[in-house]
């Protein structure tokens, strides 16, 4: 469980944001400003995915690349099922599914179809981080979404600076408080020198001002 401190900022985060005038419910996100440490050196960028022990404060959501028996079964635990047949078409209008991949958090695919999605929609999927992950096609699903829907990517590309969406301004301070100290652990534990790689962390909200996590 989070600490006390973590508490205090994430309350005083959401308190600030509660000032603002705005028509829409607030996220909360953490900004982790990593140091010592050369970003330029593949090896030492951050690509990964961390469920979080409270969850998003709103799902994620999950598309499939599928066919027969598995996007049938799919279907009640996905947003969207992609057939084989899709793929090409979605390969010709790319303006359409660069808003698909943007609209999307997560990828799943049967592995047969990888070798074509990487071929045809790779070049946009690739860099937004958002390859699909491989299943067999006589897989169940139901733990693998669940799962996804409370998972958020932490990516740093060259950038020293990570973000990551925590929760929402509607959760328990505590509840985000928890997924915060998720990320944190599992940042020092992929780091070469743990914490000492960690410069500053900071809360806020989509509007509000960050605050700075002592």
């Amino acid at each position: 469980m989070a600490d006390s401190k973590t508490v205090e900022t994430v309350q005083k985060a959401i308190e600030e944001s509660k000032k603002l005038e705005r028509k829409f419910k607030q996220s909360v996100d953490v900004v982790i400003n990593l140091k010592n440490i050369d970003m330029n050196d593949a090896k030492n960028r951050i690509e990964d995915e961390v469920m979080l022990p409270s969850g998003r404060g709103e799902d994620a959501k999950i598309a499939i690349f599928a066919s027969g028996d598995l996007a049938i079964k799919s279907k009640s635990h996905v947003d969207l099922v992609i057939k084989p047949e899709e793929i090409e078409e979605l390969a010709k209008d790319k303006k359409k599914f660069k808003k698909m991949a943007d609209d999307i958090d997560f990828f799943i695919a049967e592995a047969p179809l990888m070798p074509t999605i990487g071929k045809t929609l790779g070049i946009i999927l690739g860099p937004r981080g958002k390859m699909p992950k491989p299943v067999p096609p006589t897989i169940d699903i139901t733990s693998i979404a669940k799962n996804l829907r409370k998972t958020v990517r932490v990516r740093s590309k060259t950038s020293n600076t990570i973000h990551a969406s925590v929760g929402r301004e509607e959760m328990d301070a505590q509840l985000i408080a928890d997924n915060i100290d998720a990320i944190l652990k599992r940042l020092e534990s992929r780091l070469e020198r743990g914490k000492m790689n960690i410069g500053s962390v900071f809360v806020k909200t989509s509007m509000g001002p960050p605050i700075r996590l002592q």
